[in-house]
């Protein structure tokens, strides 16, 4: 296996200048290019870019498949669709791009006229359907015990490129 686990359970992206500072601190210590974030899956490191396909779209894509009814809801109340949390913390947002992607992919549009929070920032929320598709919520495809939040968190690890 070339690439080697140097570090686990590594939590939250961070702010912008959170993640680049770390990566800066990571570019010094393991090279540039010679570094990546990713996730063991099935006793293998997973690329962070591939697992968002594997874990996170493939989490919302089946939580669509078995609640109709909250695809059905959100295209008919939104607009536009957006993370409050990100937003405001600069942080990193993965589930409006999935969600985005899942409307893509099965040729469905937003047709409400509402901005519509997809999660929360400091309890509060646009729509009860802000909670339920917040990553919190989402069961993860790869783990059904685990919520998607819960696992992209505890999972990621930083992993060296080893010749």
């Amino acid at each position: 296996m070339p690439w080697k686990i140097v570090e686990r359970k590594m939590g939250r992206a961070g702010s912008f200048k959170q993640r680049l500072a770390r990566q800066q601190l990571w570019n010094k210590k393991y090279g540039e290019d010679n570094w990546a974030v990713g996730y063991l899956i099935d006793g293998e490191f997973v690329l962070q870019e591939e697992a968002i396909e594997s874990i996170y779209f493939r989490s919302y894509e089946l939580h669509f498949q078995n609640h109709p009814e909250d695809i059905s809801e959100l295209i008919s109340l939104a607009k536009v669709l957006r993370n409050p949390h990100a937003e405001v913390t600069t942080g990193v947002d993965l589930q409006v791009p999935a969600i985005m992607e899942y409307l893509r992919r099965y040729d469905l549009k937003l047709q409400g006229n509402e901005v519509v929070d997809i999660g929360s920032w400091k309890g509060q929320s646009s729509h009860a359907i802000s909670v339920r598709l917040s990553p919190l919520q989402i069961k993860c495809s790869e783990n059904y015990k685990l919520t998607l939040e819960k696992f992209w968190q505890n999972e990621k690890c930083l992993a060296v490129w080893s010749d």
